[in-house]
């Protein structure tokens, strides 16, 4: 059987990660989870399946406050949007490469996104779980390291 190219997903977009928002994004790339597919991505070539979301929390460390935790309304997400797409498109190419992922899907909010809310969604594909685990880890660290998306606290 030939192997199918990994499928990888990468975009920035506005405001938090609702369910309607995620769909349409997805659904806009055309990606389908390979459990639900009943082509070359069959059941039987993927064995694990992670799904990492990142969620605003209340409190965040306060600089001006000598770095104490204080209690946030929402954290505002900036991006200079030409370089943080290729940059996080080029990272999940980088990792679904290293980890032999059968697909990477990302996506990361843009503007403000409430406590509660999710700002970024991971998901990873991949034959064995091991690879799962290691390249989700990896791709996190190293979008908060790379990936031009800075973050804005606002405070209550």
């Amino acid at each position: 059987m030939t192997p199918t190219p990994p499928s990888i997903v990468a975009r920035i977009v506005d405001g938090p990660l609702i369910p309607k928002v995620e769909h349409a994004a997805l659904l806009g790339e055309g990606w389908i989870p390979a459990r639900d597919v009943a082509g070359p991505l069959a059941p039987g070539v993927v064995g694990a399946l992670l799904r990492f979301e990142g969620i605003v929390r209340r409190g965040e460390p306060s600089e001006a406050h000598g770095g104490d935790e204080r209690e946030l309304l929402a954290l505002d997400y900036q991006t200079y949007d030409p370089m943080a797409e290729r940059e996080i498109r080029a990272l999940a190419r980088q990792v679904t490469e290293e980890h032999r992922l059968s697909s990477l899907v990302t996506l990361h909010s843009r503007g403000r996104v409430a406590v509660g809310e999710v700002s970024f969604v991971l998901i990873v594909e991949s034959p064995h779980r091991a690879e799962a685990i290691a390249a989700m880890s990896a791709f996190i660290d190293r979008l908060k390291q790379d990936v031009p998306i800075w973050k804005k606290p606002v405070w209550r």
